[in-house]
């Protein structure tokens, strides 16, 4: 099976050799998106809301690329340089998935690229 793969200018260029996301069969991989502003490159603010709100707009950005919807993602991991700052992450978080809740993990992590708060990847089915 090929793969396919999916790029945007509505996310941030991935900073590294990996693409934004990957097709096999029907199933998109979105790479860790980290707070970076698609335009400006830089992390979005030092505030961890911000910073989790930028990571799931540049996944949903990827998502739609693909044609699909985060109604359609499958699981997320969602990587973070302080858990004591889950309830903040989780708040921002809920909002994007309030009905859909799709299975998820959350790992703290001794530091992120760039130094982010927050960084999240996702699996996502695709019809």
């Amino acid at each position: 099976m090929k793969l396919k793969t999916v790029s945007t200018e509505n996310a941030p260029v991935a900073i590294g050799p990996y693409s934004q996301g990957i097709i096999h069969g029907k199933v998109l991989y979105i790479s860790g998106q980290l707070p970076i502003d698609p335009q400006s490159g830089a992390i979005v603010s030092p505030d961890v809301a911000k910073q989790t709100e930028q990571c799931l707009e540049n996944a949903k950005a990827i998502a739609l690329q693909a044609g699909a919807s985060l109604t359609d993602v499958i699981k997320t991991t969602v990587f973070v340089s302080d858990l004591s700052q889950f309830d903040t992450i989780n708040k921002v978080y809920g909002q994007y998935f309030a009905s859909h809740k799709p299975a998820r993990a959350c790992i703290e992590v001794a530091r992120l690229p760039k130094d982010a708060k927050v960084e999240i990847e996702m699996i996502v089915a695709l019809a």
